[in-house]
């Protein structure tokens, strides 16, 4: 099996300098589309009920519901978050990034008889 090269974008979310080596924290750059809690509940209701008449006479009812509850809003995709800590000559030579700057990483196993579990 081969294994994919895969390039992630990082966001730089804090930066500390002490002179010697730089630390950044990254988080996975990913445009998220906000859900609503009660968006992903009438959903989970639609794929539960199969019958259509049913559906149709349930789905207000649970509206109404939802509607009076808080407006939840989630982002539910898991991000990665990376902790790096570099000399500062290495900082300087990817060009002083600072927070909200955003790093392209690459990752993959280089240990070629490594095989991965699925």
């Amino acid at each position: 099996m081969d294994l994919e090269e895969t390039q992630i974008r990082y966001k730089i979310t804090q930066l500390t300098d002490n002179d010697i080596t730089v630390a950044l924290s990254l988080v996975e750059d990913v445009e998220l589309e906000s859900i609503s809690q009660q968006q992903m509940m009438l959903e989970a209701v639609d794929r539960a009920i199969t019958d259509t008449e049913v559906r149709q006479q349930l789905k207000p009812i649970l509206e109404a519901i939802l509607r009076a509850q808080p407006q939840t809003v989630i982002k539910s995709y898991p991000q990665t978050f990376i902790q790096v800590t570099m000399p500062k000559s290495r900082y300087e030579r990817i060009g002083y990034p600072k927070v909200g700057d955003r790093l392209l990483i690459d990752l993959k196993n280089e240990n070629p008889n490594t095989t991965p579990s699925i």
